[in-house]
């Protein structure tokens, strides 16, 4: 079975325990599961050993299916059952898609997860031939040194409700999700080029979705995965939307800190965002040095917090994004520079 799938039963159960959530109460119930999922590196080992090593539990061990799948049945859940293979933005599409599922009633609690795990060289040497590492297997985001990402891996899981079922409840609320978004750039200059203008669009239908305006937002955990083209697109679109303001938007990205965990990147932003507001602090944006030449940092409020901060107290309630522009591919097919980019947008 590939370890993917006993790290999600681990770490649900620990989410379930952190949510004082008994397991048995779920049985049987409108319980929805959401798992960002890609990396198929245990049946490719073993597909690469011997045929040998096939068995009867060799598909449902490996299918991304069945990760989602797995969850619903050791549980007995009757809710909505999906895995979800969107690339760097799976989790946060999850998130959305049970977001949704709640909004709709489709399931009455949702767990949704991100997982990812480095089990087999194969992939690992693609995003080299493709120049989208960075040979010191750091992310050094928004700096002008930056040259690539460094993989990582983990696990997160989250559990969602209405607030007005957990209100009622008296469920211990970590945060409130007010809005998603969720779009695709179309054809652009190519298949693996990221377009600003679509992610611009992006974040102002997920500012919608929230009924908020963006000088209410004070932190912007971003995709960030330190790629020369990839930080500039991505940056000079939050820059469009929410830089115009009075007070400073801080803006900074988990994978200076742990890496690029890929299918649970979205995820790890997430969580580390949850933690911003409940701890009242911005931490340390690691790897900034110089700041990259390609965004614009004239014309606009934002910072990038190189040491930990207190929230801005402006008598606002504290509120922040998520942002991924999903980046995954080949080399930029015009002169700039050796990062890629896909063209699929994710808040």
């Amino acid at each position: 079975m590939d370890p993917q799938q006993r790290l999600l039963l681990e770490v649900t159960w620990e989410a379930l325990e952190n949510a004082n959530l008994p397991p048995n109460n779920l049985a049987d119930n409108p319980v929805g599961v959401f798992v960002g999922i890609t990396s198929v590196d245990n049946a490719i080992t073993v597909y690469n050993s011997s045929y040998d090593q096939i068995d009867s539990f060799f598909g449902t061990g490996n299918a991304l299916s069945a990760a989602a799948g797995r969850l619903s049945y050791f549980f007995n859940l009757r809710g909505p059952c999906l895995s979800i293979d969107a690339a760097c933005a799976s989790s946060l599409v999850a998130v959305h898609q049970a977001i949704r599922s709640l909004r709709n009633r489709e399931c009455e609690l949702a767990l949704v997860a991100g997982v990812n795990l480095i089990l087999n060289p194969a992939i690992t040497i693609n995003l080299s031939q493709s120049g989208m590492l960075s040979p010191d297997g750091r992310c050094k985001t928004f700096d002008a040194s930056a040259n690539g990402y460094g993989r990582g891996e983990g696990c997160g899981v989250l559990v969602l409700k209405t607030l007005s079922e957990a209100q009622k409840k008296g469920d211990r609320i970590l945060a409130i999700l007010r809005g998603s978004a969720v779009n695709h750039n179309g054809a652009a200059a190519g298949l693996t080029v990221p377009s600003g203008p679509a992610q611009q669009e992006l974040l102002r239908q997920a500012i919608a979705d929230a009924r908020i305006t963006p000088e209410d937002v004070g932190y912007i955990e971003a995709h960030g995965t330190g790629t020369s083209l990839g930080d500039p697109i991505e940056m000079n679109a939050i820059a469009s939307v929410y830089g115009k303001r009075s007070q400073p938007l801080y803006v900074g990205s988990v994978k200076t800190n742990i890496g690029h965990l890929e299918a649970a990147a979205g995820m790890a932003g997430i969580i580390k965002t949850i933690l911003v507001l409940q701890q009242g602090e911005i931490p340390a944006h690691l790897h900034f040095q110089t700041p990259n030449p390609l965004i614009n940092w004239q014309d606009n409020a934002i910072k990038i917090p190189t040491q930990t901060i207190p929230w801005p107290n402006n008598n606002k309630t504290p509120m922040a994004g998520v942002s991924f522009l999903r980046f995954f591919g080949n080399k930029c097919p015009y002169n700039c520079g050796k990062s890629t980019g896909d063209k699929d947008n994710r808040n």
